[in-house]
């Protein structure tokens, strides 16, 4: 039930309705594949980051996005040079591409918004966000990953990405 409630949030309800949630899912990923889903994840992040760059006038919600943009840009590099050593390719799947597809509308909604809208639109988003992925990596990715280095990368990354939830937690609480 943990991970049916983790695709909800994440938004996959539209797997979970068409029966390819149960066909793969999460925990059933390889290294490879979670490598993927990571890079995909923090890379909407970074563009949810950037819109917030170009919308907000608001300091905080640009704070925060610039740390965003640091800190998903440093952890994709880190698992870029990790692959790269491995030599392997990262692996494209139904998670990956479905985090795309969603963060595709989400993009679209938000870039119709502006000013206190658009602030409480963002810090709402980042914080199930990294509530969503943040479970994910801890609940259904770290327990299932093979290769040493590729776990430690993750645990490291679950660290920083938890004091996001936290600090996006507060910028929700500021824009109520």
């Amino acid at each position: 039930m943990r991970l049916k409630a983790i695709l909800l949030t994440l938004g996959l309800t539209a797997l979970i309705g068409h029966g390819i949630a149960h066909a793969q899912s999460p925990a059933e990923l390889n290294d490879l594949e979670i490598a993927h889903v990571a890079y995909t994840a923090d890379n909407i992040d970074i563009r949810y980051a950037h819109l917030a760059m170009a919308i907000s006038g608001n300091t905080e919600i640009r704070e925060f996005a610039a740390t965003m943009i640091r800190d998903h840009t440093a952890v994709n590099e880190q698992a870029l040079a990790l692959l790269k050593k491995l030599g392997a390719q990262p692996q494209d799947n139904f998670l990956s591409q479905t985090l795309q597809k969603n963060a595709e509308k989400l993009v679209d909604e938000m870039s119709g918004l502006r000013g206190a809208a658009f602030d409480k639109r963002y810090a709402e988003n980042e914080l199930a966000y990294h509530k969503a992925v943040n479970n994910l990596v801890e609940n259904a990715f770290i327990p299932n990953i093979e290769n040493a280095e590729v776990k430690a990368l993750f645990e490291a990354g679950l660290k920083i990405f938890k004091a996001h939830e936290g600090h996006a937690a507060m910028m929700v609480a500021k824009t109520k």
